[in-house]
């Protein structure tokens, strides 16, 4: 136990008695900085929560960066974020019901229609009856609807091509692959 040496250690270390030389080391290794150290002594379980605290973080973040640019492009419009997410799936969809939409967002069908309801004032989505049943309220993205989701998508991929230069190759696609993973599995819940 090399490490556990130097001045750091009471004066009087030697004429302690064993057990007192032993809580004296246990004392002293307690008051340091054991960060390395505890590298060592930590288990699977443990190594895994401090990598998923350490990603928590960095997922925050990126999505900070990405989030303050993308207010600054959402604001001119008047559309929040869950608006343009909304925007982006329907952009795809073409079509979607109301039930569709809360499903997909995560909201009852009043909080979904209040969404749409906000859209539909801006005129980037428009609602209509089916045609099989006249209660049932779909709802599709207009093109200037699809125009918004465009722009700020190209804007996205601009930042993502700028992060992707600071990769090397083998990192780009391990990038893509975890990424991929990733999606796979948030689009399985």
């Amino acid at each position: 136990m090399t490490f556990i040496t130097g001045s750091w250690l009471p004066t009087n270390f030697l004429r302690l008695g064993r057990i007192d030389r032993l809580r004296a080391r246990v004392s002293s290794f307690i008051a340091l900085n054991t960060g390395p150290i505890t590298a060592f002594a930590r288990t699977s379980t443990d190594q895994i929560r401090a990598d998923a605290e350490r990603l928590s973080h960095i997922i925050l973040e990126m999505q900070r960066c990405f989030v303050l640019h993308l207010c600054k492009e959402l604001a001119p419009g008047n559309v929040s974020f869950p608006q343009f997410f909304l925007l982006t799936y329907l952009d795809r969809k073409e079509v979607l019901s109301m039930s569709e939409i809360a499903k997909k967002m995560g909201h009852t069908t009043a909080a979904a229609s209040g969404l749409v309801a906000r859209l539909e004032n801006l005129r980037y989505v428009v609602r209509s009856a089916a045609r099989d049943d006249r209660r049932k309220v779909m709802v599709c993205i207009t093109p200037k609807g699809s125009a918004l989701v465009r722009r700020i998508r190209e804007e996205m991929v601009g930042n993502i091509m700028k992060i992707l230069n600071h990769l090397t190759p083998d990192e780009q696609k391990a990038w893509i692959q975890i990424y991929s993973k990733i999606y796979d599995y948030c689009q399985s819940k």
